[in-house]
Formats: structure tokens, C-alpha cells, sequence
């Protein structure tokens, strides 16, 4: 959907530089190629960000389903860490050995 959005808005960019500037055709082609770019660039970014979302939740999942990851080397578990939702972290439960540590979500396999 993301991509017919792009599509449309640079059409409709051409199409106003076409009937409402003076602008030659190969500078409204650049132009429009630019534009072109930067949207794609856009949703390009946006498609990387889901992607390294989808990566997070389902780290969480599979701490939230008892699975030990290993985090910088770490491993952690829900038995000595547990999951700061706000922040995507893991947090060494207190009185454990591993106490005072913190391990991001997005940084565990």
C-alpha cells in the first residue's frame, strides 16, 4: 500500500510541475526523480524499522515463553530477569548473580 502511496504522490508532483511551472522537461524529470528518490528512501527506512520490530517482539516472545537467549554473551532467562516493557530491556532480578545488569531486547538472539 505504502508503495502505491509513493506512486500517487509523485505523480502528482510531476503533474504540478507539468500544467503550473515554467520549468524545462528534463528539470521537472529530475526533480521528479528526486522526489522519487526520497520516498522510496522513506519507505525503504520505514520497512528496515518494522523489521527490527518484528526482530524485538519476537526476542520477547521467546523470553515470555521460558526459551534462555543469550544476550552480549549473557545467557538470560525468565528465572533471573525479568522484562521492562517501556524500555525493551532485561533486567537481572534482584538477590541473583547477575544482579544490577541490563541487557537491551534488541541486542539478545
Amino acid at each position: 500500500m505504502a508503495y502505491l502511496f509513493g506512486i500517487l504522490i509523485v505523480s502528482l508532483f510531476f503533474g504540478v510541475m507539468h500544467f503550473f511551472t515554467e520549468l524545462k522537461l528534463l528539470q521537472k524529470i529530475q526533480a521528479t526523480v528526486v522526489v522519487l528518490l526520497l520516498v522510496g528512501g522513506a519507505i525503504y527506512y520505514n520497512y528496515l524499522q518494522d523489521s527490527k520490530a518484528d526482530a524485538i517482539r519476537e526476542t520477547i516472545l521467546h523470553f515470555n515463553q521460558g526459551h534462555t537467549l543469550k544476550c552480549q554473551g549473557q545467557k538470560v532467562s525468565n528465572k533471573t530477569y525479568t522484562l521492562s516493557i517501556g524500555t525493551e530491556t532485561f533486567i537481572a532480578k534482584a538477590n541473583t548473580k547477575d544482579s544490577g545488569k541490563i541487557f537491551a531486547a534488541s541486542g539478545c538472539e
